[in-house]
């Protein structure tokens, strides 16, 4: 769009279906396997019409990745130094899970940058990213040093919530593929009550798990 005044409705609409179709065909087939045809045809319009809003597939994956990295760094921005280090840390693990739960696609639309070299994103990663997570890190490590919370690697203490949280949307056809029926319907409740218990053993200090 080239356009400087304010989009219609239905610019608006249209941009939107693009938008939610690319993102579907995106987080199935990665952005080498996805093409212009497909996503269009996806959104119920015109290859010469999806054109007109995004010049290119580029364009659209770089509009949903601009739109995403905002979105999945608030859980980290949202850790509070002020507040008590466990029930911060694990409030962290339940919003990312959370995430997992509500932005399935846009899980995996990031997974799929990362494994192709984060191309359009490594300046994000290498930099916002990388001063957001030192900045967490310094609170974790004085968190430590007041002795409020067992000894842990920082990075690797993070690195293990993403993992462990994404490995929801990431790998869901796995997860409901090798749970029972029952619990295949909604993994949700039971992961989130696994993982609050795994990491609070991990964070308490040993003589407090004791006391526990």
């Amino acid at each position: 769009m080239t356009e400087n005044r304010a989009p219609t409705r239905i610019q608006q609409k249209n941009r939107a279906a693009i938008l939610d179709a690319a993102l579907d065909i995106f987080s199935a087939q990665g952005f080498r396997g996805a093409t212009v045809d497909e996503i269009a045809g996806a959104a119920g319009l015109s290859k010469p019409n999806l054109l007109y809003y995004f010049p290119s597939k580029e364009a659209i994956h770089n509009a949903l990745l601009e739109r995403l990295l905002d979105t999945w760094l608030d859980p980290l921005r949202d850790m509070d130094a002020s507040g008590d280090p466990l029930e911060e840390l694990l409030a962290y693990v339940r919003r990312k899970l959370q995430m997992s739960r509500d932005y399935p696609r846009e899980s995996r639309l990031f997974a799929n940058e990362i494994l192709q070299g984060a191309p359009r994103i490594h300046d994000v990663l290498s930099v916002e990213l990388k001063a957001l997570v030192d900045d967490k890190v310094h609170l974790i490590e004085t968190w430590i040093s007041q002795g409020r919370i067992a000894a842990v690697h920082p990075y690797h203490l993070l690195f293990s919530i993403w993992s462990l949280t994404q490995h929801y949307a990431d790998f869901d056809v796995q997860v409901r593929a090798v749970l029972p029926e029952r619990q295949a319907m909604d993994p949700f409740p039971e992961a989130e009550d696994f993982l609050v218990k795994l990491f609070t053993k991990t964070l308490t200090k040993p003589s407090e798990s004791a006391v526990r």
